[in-house]
């Protein structure tokens, strides 16, 4: 089993930046590969953000391109997203995923992750 355990949402101003963490327990972490989702209230979780194991390959929805940063740090079991230039509509509670297999555009799917942290919200008002 894998914990997963998200932390630093927050309310913020559009235009400002914030860093959401994902901190992991249970397993080694290096093999798994990395994602946030969120889910904004009234609408369908959607994916954000991957990071492969070997951390050289990021992906990222249309939406937070050029926004926003994943990051993962190894040796201290901890994944990031980095969160630079909000808006009102990035507004929603963001989950840490995990997997071990997924891969190519298995990492835009939500039902092909296995692990999930219980969320961290982060609200930006205009």
């Amino acid at each position: 089993q894998v914990q997963l355990v998200e932390s630093g949402g927050g309310s913020v101003q559009a235009g400002d930046s914030l860093r959401i963490s994902c901190a992991t327990s249970g397993r080694t972490f290096s093999p798994y590969a990395m994602g946030w989702f969120r889910q904004a209230p009234g609408k369908e979780r959607e994916f954000v953000s991957a990071v492969a194991a070997a951390g050289n390959v990021r992906y990222y929805s249309d939406s937070v391109k050029g926004r926003f940063t994943i990051s993962r740090e190894n040796a201290k079991n901890m994944a990031y997203l980095q969160m630079d230039s909000l808006k009102p509509e990035d507004t929603a509670v963001y989950y840490c995923v995990a997997d071990r297999s997924v891969d190519g555009l298995r990492y835009f799917r939500s039902r092909e992750w296995e692990y999930w942290g219980k969320g961290t919200p982060v609200t930006v008002s205009s």
